[in-house]
């Protein structure tokens, strides 16, 4: 299961794994506590594969960040989402040095990080996370 698979939908907290298409949308899953339902058409939803962080010369897939993250930490949950905001800030800074900081706010910062830890918790696969994001 790819990033393609995962989604946020907007007003709800965590995150969703795609199970398969229904006559009236999709069956998902939460990847927090595993209860399935379905998801109609008229709800705000993005792939996480889709979302990416601006910075000062272009935007940054998502993907590449919670490799980096995956990598920093050598697989483990990285700092707690409900830390200080400057705490948050100096990690991600770490992470994507080159972050726009007028238009990535430490609630979009917090968000990434809560999914990050998220993902590493249901034990997800980072390596599946495509060397073409890369390229």
């Amino acid at each position: 299961m790819g990033l393609d698979k995962i989604i946020s939908i907007t007003g709800k907290p965590g995150l969703f794994k795609v199970l398969n298409q229904s006559k009236n949308g999709f069956v998902i899953e939460s990847l927090t506590d595993g209860k399935r339902t379905t998801l109609i058409g008229n709800q705000n939803v993005s792939t996480l594969k889709d979302i990416a962080i601006y910075t000062y010369e272009e935007e940054f897939p998502l993907g590449l960040i919670f490799k980096s993250m995956f990598e920093k930490e050598g697989g483990k949950t990285s700092i707690n989402h409900d830390a200080k905001d400057a705490d948050l800030m100096a990690y991600f800074e770490e992470i994507v040095p080159n972050f726009d900081k007028e238009r990535v706010y430490p609630s979009n910062v917090k968000k990434v990080i809560k999914w990050y830890n998220q993902l590493v918790d249901t034990n997800f696969d980072f390596s599946t996370i495509q060397k073409e994001e890369e390229a």
